[in-house]
């Protein structure tokens, strides 16, 4: 057995993000004698964090009032929006429903913001420790979470705690706050562990891209936010754009796909880029240039979908918690609103006991539960999503009923599905293929540490796994970490090209056998959003 540090805190906060920022942050007001450790598996403060992102500042301005005075420097308020349903070669704008209005919000890049969070945190004697990767809960002798453990950590085939590889420290606390954002690994185990989500619907999930642009001198507009739906994807596939121009006519772009789509034969990844070529799109990014890019994966089930928040000993927060409200495309403001709430509670009550009904009954739980219907509308196509989203709009989600998310394995088999002609476009603009997109988001992996990505059943993917769904995960896998190759002997076996991984767990949601699993990799390692 091989022995560990042990670090002891009061609290250890498992993740970076505005919800574990928050939590820091609001506990050390509340009570500066409470030690409290926030560990994050990124190289630097926000290097992991990708969001769009238009933020509503009242959360902020609540837990930090000075922030507008230290505004990063991709940060813009918000000036005009537009909503717009593409076609092949047209476009045609749609009233802007009331949840994307975006007055008084302000377009911010969270890999610029965070380090200015993580250096409040610190100024009120938090540690904040970046390149610290928690890989597995620690228990106390009655079952409670006791903390987490640092560093590699030896896993069987479908991605079980085993064998210790490599000897990090033990963080041992009072309480364990896990904020590591959308299908953390140590969620995904606590979950299960403590059957958190037992009645709940499924989880849904989307896949988001995004890239940050040098337009051509004057083709910039500061302050505007674009999103639309509809081309390139078909009727029955959820998903849109969006566009926000910052200042020095940069912009960032990025298409977001429902990963509830039944058509084996789509590439998210590849949807994005026939986006940027619509007629509009090209006419703004021809000619310029790619600064960055990334993808991470959403949780996007709301009110239904959010696991019980609180198990004996720890708390889930934000984007782990599934606290994004995604017909309104925002989650920073209630990640924020989930890290203080939590704090608030844990210094009235000293346990986690009743936080999740807490929440519920919260501004930012009343907030889910008001648009709760909207995303499952989509499961009938984009016409129902809109007319039902319009429904829910008007009466404020005062319907009696909630209606049941889909299931991101819900693929049909290639046999039983025919994919349609998506009349997609030559491409010219960059990246020029997904290689290329990993190099834009600077992912860097020590080609000697063990492999975080584990497949259960490789035979699965050769045999059939290829004949009944065409190796989707050469598909959805935004990083070409998954490839069909010869394997030798007249056959195909999978290689998994695990340094490439951009860490947006696409493979450990889509997978239609549930056989691959995405465990945290060696501290410090996968891309690096700064910039985004």
């Amino acid at each position: 057995m091989i022995e560990r540090d042990v670090m002891e805190y009061d609290v250890v906060i498992v993740g970076a993000g505005p919800a574990g920022l928050a939590a820091a942050i609001r506990l050390k007001q509340l009570d500066p004698a409470r030690s409290v450790c926030v560990l994050e598996k990124a190289a630097s403060i926000g290097g992991h964090t990708l969001s769009g992102a238009v933020m509503e500042p009242a959360p902020l301005d609540a837990l930090w009032p000075g922030w507008r005075q230290q505004m990063p420097a991709l940060c813009v308020a918000v000036e005009h929006d537009e909503l717009r349903l593409l076609t092949a070669g047209g476009s045609m704008r749609l009233p802007l429903p009331p949840q994307q209005r975006n007055h008084g919000n302000f377009i911010v890049s969270l890999g610029q913001l965070l380090p200015l969070l993580a250096q409040q945190a610190e100024s009120l004697g938090v540690d904040v420790l970046p390149g610290f990767a928690a890989s597995a809960a620690l228990f106390g002798a009655d079952g409670a979470v006791a903390g987490v453990r640092v560093g590699d950590q030896g896993r069987d085939a479908a991605g079980n705690p085993g064998a210790d590889f490599a000897a990090g420290p033990e963080i041992r606390a009072r309480t364990t706050l896990i904020a590591e954002g959308c299908r953390g690994s140590l969620a995904k185990l606590l979950i299960s562990q403590f059957a958190l989500d037992a009645g709940r619907s499924p989880q849904t999930y989307a896949l988001g891209f995004k890239e940050l642009w040098q337009l051509p001198a004057g083709r910039g507009r500061p302050g505007l936010v674009q999103h639309s739906v509809g081309w390139p994807l078909d009727d029955a596939s959820y998903g849109g754009s969006f566009v926000y121009h910052l200042p020095g006519d940069q912009a960032c772009v990025g298409y977001v796909v429902g990963l509830d789509y039944l058509d084996p034969r789509l590439s998210p990844f590849e949807a994005f880029q026939q986006f940027k070529h619509h007629p509009s799109m090209h006419a703004l990014l021809g000619g310029g240039e790619i600064l960055a890019a990334g993808a991470r994966s959403i949780a996007a089930g709301g009110w239904q979908s959010c696991p019980k928040l609180d198990m004996p000993g720890a708390m889930l927060l934000g984007d782990a918690a599934g606290t994004l409200n995604f017909p309104k495309l925002k989650g920073i403001h209630q990640a924020l609103r989930c890290g203080m709430l939590a704090a608030e509670h844990l210094v009235a009550s000293g346990n986690t006991t009743g936080f999740d009904a807490r929440w519920r009954e919260s501004e930012g739980g009343r907030e889910l539960h008001r648009v709760r219907n909207i995303k499952p509308g989509f499961k009938r196509g984009l016409w129902f999503g809109l007319a039902n989203g319009a429904f829910e709009t008007l009466t404020g989600g005062a319907a009696p009923w909630t209606l049941e998310n889909s299931s991101n394995q819900a693929l049909h088999r290639l046999d039983e599905y025919e994919s349609p002609d998506r009349q997609w476009r030559p491409r010219d603009l960059p990246p020029r293929d997904r290689l290329a997109s990993v190099f834009f988001a600077q992912t860097s992996h020590n080609e000697a540490q063990p492999a975080h990505l584990h497949v259960a059943d490789t035979h699965l993917c050769a045999t059939r796994c290829a004949t009944e769904f065409g190796n989707p995960c050469t598909r959805f896998c935004p990083a070409n970490v998954y490839e069909m190759v010869d394997d030798g002997a007249g056959g195909r076996r999978l290689q998994v090209n695990a340094a490439n991984c951009v860490h947006c767990k696409a493979c450990d949601i889509k997978d239609p056998y549930a056989v691959i699993t995405w465990t945290t990799p060696e501290g410090g390692s996968g891309p690096n959003y700064s910039n985004l």
